[in-house]
C-alpha cells in the first residue's frame, strides 16, 4: 500500500484542483483547501518578522498537523531531496532523526531538542515529516503529538491530509518556493507565530 499510496494519490489523495470532479465544501487558504470536519481546529501560522502566512495548522483532539504547499517543476519529485535536507538540518541542530516507510511511502521521524532561553536542551519532541509530491506542486505535512506514537490518532491525521486539496495556480512560482495562503473569513482562530 505504501508505494501505491504515491502512484493513486489522483484518486486517494491529496489531490489538485484539477482533479475535484464533484463540488465539495472546502474551507479556501487559498493554496491549500481543507473540508470542514467536526473537532478540527484550524488556524494559519504567521512568520515573525515578515507577517507572511507559512502554514495551515490543524489540531484534532491531541495532535497536530502542520501543511505547507510548494510549486515544483513539471516533470520532478521533490520529496527526496527536501528529506535530504531536513535530516542535515534536523541533525545540525542537536536531533536525531530515521527514514521509514509509512502511509505515504518514505517519511522522516524525528526527535528535535528543546532549548530554553540560554541555548541548552531542556527536553525534546517528536515529528513526523510526511510529503507528496503532485503535479507541478509538493505537499508536505508536520505531525505531532498523540499521531506520532498512536495508530488510531495518526489514522485521523493521515486522513486529513489525504483530504487537503493543492491549487498551484497559474502564476509562474519559482521551484520550491512557498505558495501562497490566504486568510479565509470567519473560519480561523488568531494566527499563531512560528518561534524562531
Amino acid at each position: 500500500m505504501n508505494l501505491q499510496s504515491q502512484s493513486n494519490r489522483s484518486v486517494i489523495g491529496p489531490l489538485d484542483i484539477s482533479e475535484l470532479h464533484a463540488p465539495a465544501p472546502l474551507v479556501d487558504f487559498g493554496s491549500i483547501k481543507i473540508p470542514p470536519a467536526a473537532n478540527l481546529e484550524l488556524r494559519l501560522e504567521i512568520e515573525e518578522g515578515t507577517n507572511r502566512v507559512v502554514a495551515v495548522a490543524v489540531d484534532s483532539m491531541d495532535s497536530t498537523l502542520q501543511l505547507q504547499a510548494f510549486a515544483a517543476p513539471k516533470s520532478e519529485v521533490v520529496w527526496p531531496d527536501v528529506r535530504a535536507q531536513l535530516t542535515t538540518s534536523i541533525r545540525e541542530q542537536g536531533g536525531v532523526v530515521e527514514e521509514r516507510l509509512g502511509s505515504f511511502g518514505p517519511e522522516l521521524l524525528a526527535k528535535l531538542p528543546i532549548m530554553d532561553e540560554h541555548g541548552a536542551v531542556q527536553s525534546h519532541r517528536f515529528a513526523r515529516f510526511i510529503g507528496v509530491d503532485g503535479p507541478r506542486w509538493f505537499l508536505r505535512g508536520l505531525i505531532g503529538g498523540a499521531a506520532i506514537h498512536d495508530p488510531a490518532a495518526a489514522s485521523i491525521i493521515e486522513g486529513i491530509f489525504r483530504s487537503a486539496v493543492v491549487d498551484r495556480g497559474s502564476e509562474p512560482i519559482p521551484p520550491r518556493d512557498l505558495l501562497p495562503l490566504a486568510v479565509p473569513p470567519g473560519v480561523v482562530t488568531p494566527p499563531r507565530n512560528l518561534i524562531g
